[in-house]
């Protein structure tokens, strides 16, 4: 996308509040690869998206440095939580001052887990009526198996990085685990009969996943 277009489009996508442009700044300046960070557009998306489904119980798989998890706790409504799952513990501190940062009233819709989602997942029990993917891709296709049977009748999964840089398209990155991965997660959901999705060109690929037929 020309840098002209993404100016003009981020300049009529809704503002980015002080508190989340705040911990984009601090992420590229003190953690290790920032691109990671959602950032003001998908971050606005992931708002609308989040308003749009109207979930009452979410889970998100990679939380960084907490801007994506502001972003989707900014479009629930009162009642509905956020349980967002971080395997690297070091960054708590980071996590918990982006949350500190936060109004009350979003931040407070929030809990953090720590360890491996594949074994912190069956531990919170329940379904989801929205996920939000964006931690190991090498897991992408174990993470679905896993939360397809805990997705809620109408639920939604949201993938991200599912074009990865272009990488699954060329052939010079076959033996990369991590673009070998998402080509398979792609694979596995487009063939799957129960399952609409659709892939959205934004950064990095966006996935939006739902059930067509019942799970």
């Amino acid at each position: 996308m020309k840098a002209e277009i993404a100016d003009y489009i981020l300049a009529r996508s809704g503002p980015e509040p002080e508190w989340l442009r705040s911990i984009d700044h601090r992420t590229h300046l003190r953690l290790l690869n920032p691109r990671m960070c959602s950032g003001h557009y998908q971050g606005r998306l992931l708002k609308l998206l989040t308003e749009m489904i109207r979930p009452q119980r979410v889970l998100e798989l990679g939380t960084y440095s907490g801007y994506s998890a502001l972003c989707i706790a900014e479009g629930l409504g009162e009642s509905a939580r956020l349980h967002t799952v971080e395997i690297n513990d070091e960054l708590s501190d980071f996590i918990a001052d982006s949350l500190a940062g936060a109004p009350a009233e979003i931040s407070g819709k929030i809990e953090v887990h720590f360890g491996d989602a594949l074994k912190v997942i069956p531990q919170l029990g329940g379904s989801w009526d929205m996920v939000f993917m964006d931690a190991d891709k090498r897991l992408y296709s174990s993470y679905i198996d896993l939360l397809l049977p805990r997705l809620a009748p109408g639920g939604w999964i949201i993938a991200d990085n599912t074009l990865w840089d272009g990488n699954i398209l060329d052939p010079a990155h076959d033996r990369d685990p991590q673009t070998r991965a998402i080509r398979a997660f792609n694979d596995r959901v487009a063939a799957d009969p129960r399952l609409q999705s659709l892939i959205i060109p934004l950064r990095d690929g966006l996935t939006l996943i739902t059930a067509a037929k019942s799970l």
